[in-house]
């Protein structure tokens, strides 16, 4: 087994890398798929969570070791797993400035919200991830739900300044 491993990847960082990337890059394509008009837009939250959802569910064991190496895995791993965060918050931030009152924003302030928004969807990624049955899967997702509007609610009371 070693052996077959090692004429793919030259290490286990190579692998994580790539795991990363697969991850990351299937999430992204969903997220942007949904922000191009396939989510309904009365339940624009609910339909980010199931995809969320949808989205840890088919690459769990990748989820799996994104959560551990996050925080306390090799620093090139950890490095990787931020420049990916960072990535989805700006594009997410460029979306959110096409919302009709959220195109006077500040750049930063968009930044800022975005960060809000994909820093609650990490979590609640983890959370999916250590769910064990339906029950949990439901109770994260509600929670998730009414997490990600309370941020929304914010939102209408903000006065962005340049």
């Amino acid at each position: 087994m070693p052996a077959a491993f090692y004429r793919h990847f030259e290490s286990m960082e190579a692998l994580g890398l790539v795991l990363i990337d697969e991850s990351f890059r299937s999430l992204r394509d969903m997220l942007r798929g949904a922000r191009a008009g396939k989510l309904d837009p009365n339940r624009v939250i609910e339909s980010s969570v199931d995809i969320l959802i949808e989205g840890v569910n088919e690459r769990r064991e990748h989820w799996r070791f994104i959560g551990r190496e996050r925080s306390s895995g090799v620093s090139v791993l950890r490095y990787a797993i931020r420049t990916e965060i960072r990535l989805i918050t700006s594009e997410l931030a460029i979306d959110l400035a096409r919302f009709p009152g959220l195109n006077t924003w500040s750049g930063e302030d968009l930044n800022i919200l975005a960060s809000l928004f994909v820093n609650s969807m990490i979590v609640i990624a983890e959370a999916i991830e250590d769910a064990h049955d339906q029950a949990a899967l439901d109770e994260i997702k509600r929670i998730a739900v009414k997490q990600l509007r309370m941020i929304a609610v914010g939102v209408a009371g903000w006065r962005s300044t340049v």
